[in-house]
């Protein structure tokens, strides 16, 4: 699959310490989506437990703030 972020998006996505590894095409650095709402809100189950500057709590779960894993989901569903 050939994958096309937004360069704008890149641009905003400033906090990233993961050097982008959700764009390396390997599964297991991309964390799993489990709930979108409206394309504004995506509740996530990560596979690693590396930090994230854009993984928020939430209750008992997560959201994902990071411009270009919401981009990801919303173009491509993964």
């Amino acid at each position: 699959m050939n994958i096309q972020i937004n360069r704008e998006t890149l641009e905003k996505t400033t906090k990233c310490n993961k050097n982008f590894s959700c764009l390396s095409g390997r599964m297991d650095e991309l964390c799993t989506v489990e709930l979108n709402v409206e394309d504004k809100i995506h509740f996530v189950n990560c596979m690693t437990n590396k930090p994230c500057s854009y993984k928020m709590p939430f209750g008992y779960s997560f959201i994902c703030q990071c411009p270009v894993r919401k981009e990801l989901f919303n173009l491509y569903s993964i």
